[in-house]
């Protein structure tokens, strides 16, 4: 059926789109190293990564509100432009001053915009029969640039310099914008009287909502000790390069999306976020006790497993649980939730990583992450009950049909 077709030309411009802006951004998985040699320890890699949260959970309330009262386009051309210029702004950088907190803070600000707005123009693209499977596909097109900016990361630091790097980032960058210039806004739904668009708070507090809130700062505070912290773990360790965990975590998020992608749709979401959350933890634990490259890329496979249904999954909840009109409000909400957990988790676990090790900070991440999946069960199940009851009184009200 045409009105089931997942592959369209804004699909597919969105999805390389935010292919190029993702491998700009994991160009700085290597980051930390850059700062470890300007001077940097653990607690200060953690705060410079919280710094980029602070600015992209501030952008949010405002940038869902203006995707769904002014449009998609505007914001993702203005935010594809700042992403390069930021990104060449790291070729300035030669000491822990001011100035790197500042650059930090307007790259927040710049790729939490484009992640947004570009999920969300994918969001408003995929039909609603095959969403999480759509969703899943598209996210796809972000997991894979974590592998390649680590890979290839490595490979331009083992042959260069950070400035390579950092040059190498920007010309990601400039392509995704160019990506970004034919993109189509698709038509949103007109208002009926008394509606309005973008109620950040209501959307925040909205009983169905609540819950994936939930589960989504939590897998953001504990994926903060995978994607701020394996570049020292791989430094210190020398059990295994980042590239090749990375490599390992992509190939399986992305293996599980291409491959199972049809299944939440098809026997229900939760019926595979359960086995998700438990793979995802199983993951962060074997972490904690890896002591061999294999352990090392068998705990990245886990982890990624786990990753590869469970973002996808929340997102098609939100979409499908979230009004329309309030489509762009939700998913920047939705979109915050690692950038909140990771102003929560950077500091906290690189204070746990200096006190007790490695082991200690992943298998801490792995507890975290066990107990919020299991709060995050309970709730949903009785939010899932209120919202049947609501429902069940509803049909009884109604009046009885004429015989």
């Amino acid at each position: 059926m045409t009105g089931d077709r997942l592959v369209t030309r804004p699909f597919v411009l969105c999805s390389a789109a935010n292919f190029l802006q993702a491998l700009a951004f994991n160009f700085y998985l290597h980051l930390p190293g850059f700062l470890h040699e300007l001077g940097a320890g653990e607690v200060q890699i953690g705060v410079l990564s919280a710094v980029t949260a602070v600015a992209a959970i501030a952008v949010r309330p405002p940038l869902g509100r203006a995707m769904d009262l002014r449009g998609r386009r505007p914001l993702v051309w203005a935010a594809g432009a700042l992403n390069v210029g930021v990104c060449l702004l790291y070729l300035t950088i030669d000491s822990l001053g001011p100035w790197v907190y500042a650059v930090r803070v307007v790259h927040g600000l710049a790729e939490a915009t484009l992640f947004t707005v570009l999920f969300t123009i994918a969001a408003d693209w995929v039909p609603a029969s095959r969403r999480t499977e759509g969703l899943a596909l598209y996210s796809a097109t972000g997991m894979l640039p974590i592998s390649l900016g680590g890979v290839l990361g490595d490979a331009i630091l083992a042959r260069g310099s950070y400035e390579a790097l950092f040059l190498a980032s920007s010309a990601a960058a400039g392509a995704s914008f160019l990506c970004s210039l034919p993109l189509e806004e698709h038509p949103r739904p007109p208002l009926r009287a008394g509606e309005r668009r973008g109620r950040f708070a209501a959307v925040l507090a909205q009983r169905e909502l609540a819950p994936l809130w939930f589960l989504g700062t939590v897998f953001g505070i504990v994926l903060t000790g995978v994607f701020v912290f394996v570049k020292r773990f791989a430094m210190e360790t020398q059990v295994a390069s980042v590239g090749a965990f990375f490599t390992a975590y992509t190939g399986a998020a992305i293996s599980v999306r291409v491959v199972g992608g049809r299944l939440p749709d098809r026997v229900g979401p939760k019926r595979v976020l359960l086995p998700a959350l438990a793979t995802l933890v199983g993951g962060l634990a074997f972490l904690a006790i890896a002591r061999s490259a294999r352990e090392v890329l068998a705990a990245g496979v886990l982890c990624g497993v786990g990753h590869g249904f469970t973002y996808p999954i929340l997102s098609s909840l939100a979409v499908s649980r979230a009004r329309e009109l309030d489509r762009g409000t939700a998913i920047a909400i939705l979109t915050s939730l690692p950038d909140v957990g990771a102003l929560v988790g950077a500091p906290l676990l690189g204070w746990i990583l200096e006190r007790g090790g490695f082991g200690a900070m992943f298998g801490a991440a792995a507890a975290m992450f066990a107990l919020g999946s299991a709060v995050f069960v309970g709730w949903d199940r009785r939010a899932d009950r209120a919202e049947r009851a609501v429902a069940g009184t509803a049909d009884s009200q109604k009046p009885a049909a004429a015989p």
